[in-house]
């Protein structure tokens, strides 16, 4: 008889170790997840720093009198590309992504401007990059929000804290992008 419950006992062990490496290894995905979601939102980021300095070399030229929406645009990307943590990054972000908008609605009063082949393109590019960024981070908030659901779900919440695992922070739009966009006719 004590073999039995020797053997029982055995392979309950096993089914326990074996849950707790399979928990383990599903929470080291989803941390892995995120990090790979801000790296693809990084690469576009990166993309968008770049483009940035030909739009304002393109802009200056014809904005001669509108210097300070150009030093903020200028400011801006020099935030972003200093911020660290997704919370700093996301503020950043946003001052970027405000600074823009007002650099492309300044553009609406330089007709040659609104011709420049350049500034067309540029102006085009950035565009689709802003909206390749916002899918990138809906996925991104999708993923922190699996992960974190995940670590604080009983029992696999046990193994998590045990591991270390920390909640990860979802980007967030700041208070001012939340109020009403004026439209003037």
């Amino acid at each position: 008889m004590s073999l039995f419950w020797n053997i029982l006992l055995l392979g309950l062990l096993v089914v326990v170790v074996l849950y707790i490496v399979k928990t383990y290894n599903n929470l080291v995905m989803l941390s892995n997840n995120l990090k790979k979601a801000w790296a693809n939102i990084d690469v576009l980021l990166k993309q968008r720093y770049d483009e940035i300095p030909k739009l304002v070399k393109t802009v200056k030229g014809y904005m001669k009198h509108e210097r300070e929406t150009i030093i903020n645009v200028i400011k801006a990307r020099g935030q972003c590309i200093r911020a660290s943590g997704v919370g700093k990054q996301g503020e950043a972000e946003n001052m970027l992504t405000e600074a823009l908008g007002r650099l492309f609605a300044l553009a609406e009063k330089y007709p040659e401007l609104k011709a420049n082949q350049n500034f067309m393109y540029l102006q085009n590019r950035i565009t689709d990059i802003e909206n390749q960024i916002a899918d990138r981070r809906e996925f991104y908030n999708d993923s922190v929000n699996t992960y974190n659901i995940k670590i604080h779900q009983l029992p696999d919440a046990l193994i998590a804290s045990f591991a270390g695992f920390k909640d990860a922070e979802l980007f967030k739009i700041s208070p001012r992008e939340r109020r009403d966009v004026a439209i003037d006719f």
